[in-house]
């Protein structure tokens, strides 16, 4: 009987998130960071999309053309009805890897995003994706992969074969999977409780299960619970991808390109004594105890020199997409919190206060007088766009040519608002991307939609729909008993969404 599964959990969907390493035009700004030459995306593809909300989100929001698998057809069904709802065009498919990737009707693709799939597949599969980039990712083209790595993940490895092994040989016949997860924690604790030399080897591992037993048991069925689970080293995802001609370009993950919240000046001056890319970010790895990577390779590297990497920064445009006030100064490297100074970023967030788009350049010359170096807003823009606070900003003559497909996908999405709180984000047709936005918010744009124009008739619209539902807010944990307590509670979240979010909204183009 063949497994169409390959080993890996179908009984319970995928969550509904969001990541926006996947959209091609986050590439820009980490790439002019390493000094690297970046491709313009035209043709891209997401290896195992799970509830397709990324794919279809940049695809709306852009003119790339996305083609993509994944193997759940109920995934993959809701990943269509999202791709038709847009118009965009979106080619999705419910095929395996080596069913899609074998296709002999695809393009070759500018762009390749793998998010959350090569720890969780087999080697035969990986065979397969690094056969399908060697042979359709073009020269220049760049993949993003993220994957659980070591050594942070190493202490680990022997508690999930234990939380496997118990469901696969402890659960009754037919026992759904949510079911084994919570049998399987629970065991896993009594087991502690007995104080095991592994447990005092590893004392993380108490606090690794405590937060996996508070954690969405959707996302703990796809995190531990596949057949397949295999962190691995940097240095081994090279051997891995070789092959392919691919070189590690460098981290998607903007706050890695700050060193100065993740290491210290001796662990600076250390890996600057490497001269080899790769190793380095083993080193690095051993330094920060990493878990998971989010990273770009590319197949050809090719530099940019001083001069092509200064022009290509000032062109960059951004939009400041939370409330200047409500904007934080603190980012998190990895020994905890560091402080932004507020004489650096203080002037480039007043600047940016009325949420217009500003190229890096033009927020040069509105600084130049408060003292604030280039390299200073660089950093900003590194640092506030891994929070949130900072998008990226398309061309103009994209944005125009991909609105009607934003506000197609925008005007479903904010519908499914009325039955679930699952889908949290829109697409922005300014930034390529998405806005998150929680289900009331949605619920405020649907009613505004609807005519309803003041605050107040968004709440009463609000508590329409949930109370019909037999659902209320909860507020500090509790739900609120009385109608009246809901409706005041909602017509508080509708004046201060009408202040501070519905600015931002406007000028990302969603309203």
């Amino acid at each position: 009987m063949n497994d169409w599964t390959s080993g890996y959990v179908a009984d319970i969907g995928y969550t509904f998130g969001y990541y926006p390493e996947l959209n091609p035009l986050h590439i820009r700004l980490a790439f002019i960071d390493a000094g690297l030459v970046f491709p313009e995306v035209g043709t891209a593809c997401e290896l195992g999309f799970g509830q397709g909300i990324s794919v279809n989100l940049h695809a709306a929001a852009s003119t790339t053309t996305w083609f993509g698998t994944d193997f759940n057809p109920s995934q993959a069904g809701f990943a269509r009805e999202l791709a038709v709802a847009s118009g965009a065009g979106a080619s999705l498919y419910d095929q395996s890897f080596a069913e899609f990737c074998t296709r002999e009707d695809l393009p070759d693709f500018d762009y390749i995003g793998l998010h959350g799939i090569w720890s969780w597949i087999s080697d035969e599969n990986r065979a397969v994706i690094v056969d399908f980039l060697h042979r359709k990712l073009k020269v220049g083209g760049v993949l993003y992969i993220s994957y659980n790595t070591l050594p942070g993940w190493a202490p680990t490895i022997p508690l999930r074969d234990l939380l496997t092994a118990h469901g696969e040989s402890q659960s009754a016949p037919g026992q759904g999977i949510v079911p084994r997860i919570d049998a399987a924690i629970d065991f896993a604790e009594r087991l502690l409780a007995t104080n095991p030399l592994y447990a005092r080897a590893s004392p993380q591992i108490a606090e690794r299960l405590k937060s996996m037993k508070e954690q969405n048991r959707s996302y703990i069925a796809h995190e531990y619970f596949n057949r397949d689970w295999a962190p691995m080293s940097f240095a081994r995802m090279g051997q891995w991808l070789e092959p392919a001609k691919l070189n590690f370009a460098c981290s998607a993950n903007y706050l890695d390109h700050v060193h100065a919240i993740n290491h210290t000046a001796g662990q600076q001056a250390f890996l600057r004594e490497i001269p080899d890319a790769q190793f380095r970010e083993m080193v690095r790895d051993f330094m920060i105890n990493q878990h998971f990577r989010k990273d770009y390779w590319v197949k050809g590297v090719r530099h940019m020199s001083a001069l092509e990497q200064a022009e290509s920064l000032r062109h960059q445009r951004f939009v400041l997409t939370q409330a200047r006030a409500e904007v934080s100064l603190k980012a998190k490297g990895a020994f905890g919190e560091a402080a932004l100074q507020d004489a650096v970023y203080g002037p480039i967030l007043d600047f940016m206060a009325d949420h217009q788009p500003k190229t890096i350049g033009q927020i040069e010359q509105a600084v130049k007088d408060k003292g604030v170096s280039i390299g200073q807003i660089k950093e900003a823009a590194l640092l506030l766009s891994s929070n949130g606070s900072l998008s990226y900003v398309q061309e103009d003559a994209q944005t125009a040519r991909v609105k009607r497909q934003t506000e197609k996908l925008n005007a479903y999405l904010i519908d499914k608002a009325r039955g679930s709180g699952d889908l949290t984000s829109l697409a922005s047709p300014v930034t390529g991307g998405a806005v998150g936005l929680n289900r009331f918010q949605q619920l405020s744009l649907l009613a505004r939609s609807q005519g309803r124009k003041q605050p107040a008739d968004w709440a009463q619209y609000a508590w329409q729909v949930l109370s019909s539902q037999n659902q209320k807010i909860l507020k500090g944990g509790k739900p609120l008993e009385t109608p009246e307590e809901n409706l005041a509670e909602l017509a508080e979240q509708a004046r201060t969404f009408a202040a501070k979010q519905l600015p931002i909204l406007k000028a990302v183009g969603i309203v």
